[in-house]
């Protein structure tokens, strides 16, 4: 399901990069790419809040997602000379914060879009993991 709906991202990405192509601001591109989702039927929400869990508490850190498609895919846009490690890193972040296993970070500020993609699969699995120590085993 998660490749199908990557696949309708893209074409999207791609349909937008067509007639606009690159050197615009990424709200240019996110209203666009809305607008392509909404001719081809895929849900979405836009800047979502990704609050952080801490100690079980959320807590509005101030984190916005671009996109969230069919309540699966994490979107993040760029429009950047080049995508860095830490666009990667910020992908991830959401893709956890959210629990969710696949995002795209898009960059439309390249001459051809597919140069501009990544794909990024989150294999976190729990949010809290536990930890059980006991006294016994370390010394005092």
């Amino acid at each position: 399901m998660e490749n199908e709906i990557t696949e309708g991202i893209i074409g999207a990405a791609i349909e937008v990069h067509r007639h606009l192509g690159p050197g615009l601001l990424e709200s240019v591109y996110e209203e666009c790419l809305c607008y392509e989702f909404g001719q081809r039927g895929l849900r979405f929400q836009r800047q979502l809040a990704a609050p952080v869990l801490y100690k079980g508490v959320k807590l509005d850190c101030g984190y916005r997602i671009d996109l969230l498609v069919e309540d699966a895919v994490v979107v993040e846009i760029k429009s950047m000379e080049a995508l860095l490690p830490v666009h990667c890193a910020q992908l991830l972040t959401y893709l956890k914060i959210c629990h969710k296993r696949i995002g795209l970070l898009i960059n439309f500020n390249v001459p051809v879009l597919l140069h501009g993609l990544k794909r990024i699969a989150n294999n976190y699995q729990d949010p809290t993991p536990r930890l059980s120590v006991s006294a016994s085993k370390w010394p005092l």
